[in-house]
């Protein structure tokens, strides 16, 4: 059973791929915090936070 019906990046490269798995983690993450599910909240948050770091630090790059 998928939560989502649309379907993961496949051409868009690293960031694009790095954006679509902290949007999905992050809205797992509200999953399990509305069914109490503490430890899976945290590992989602991290898998968000790790996602979200990685593409930082390339956006600053470009700009700089």
């Amino acid at each position: 059973m998928s939560l989502r019906t649309d379907d993961p990046p496949e051409d868009g490269g690293p960031d694009e791929a790095l954006a679509y798995i902290a949007e999905n983690a992050a809205d797992l993450a509200r999953l399990a915090r509305r069914h109490n599910l503490e430890m899976l909240v945290r590992l989602l948050e991290m898998a968000q936070m790790e996602a979200q770091e990685r593409i930082q630090p390339r956006g600053k790059r470009d700009s700089s």
